[in-house]
């Protein structure tokens, strides 16, 4: 699983941080970090970042294993 973000919509709200801090760092300049690879066990807190969303800017693609 990958996290797309599309940082041209973000208005840096902060939602995904709250959802998922493993995953989304918003630093005090407001510069978003997101880990793109979803690690194991986190793939729940990845959908309710992108749920929390209020710009939509964060899409969940499921990778398919071989």
């Amino acid at each position: 699983m990958r996290i797309e973000w599309d940082e041209s919509t973000c208005r840096k709200h902060g939602q995904c941080e709250i959802a998922a801090p493993e995953l989304f760092q918003l630093d005090t300049a407001s510069n978003l970090r997101v880990q793109r690879q979803v690690p194991a066990g986190l793939e729940e807190d990845a959908w309710a970042a992108a749920d929390a969303c209020p710009e939509q800017a964060i899409t969940i693609i499921e990778t398919e294993e071989i």
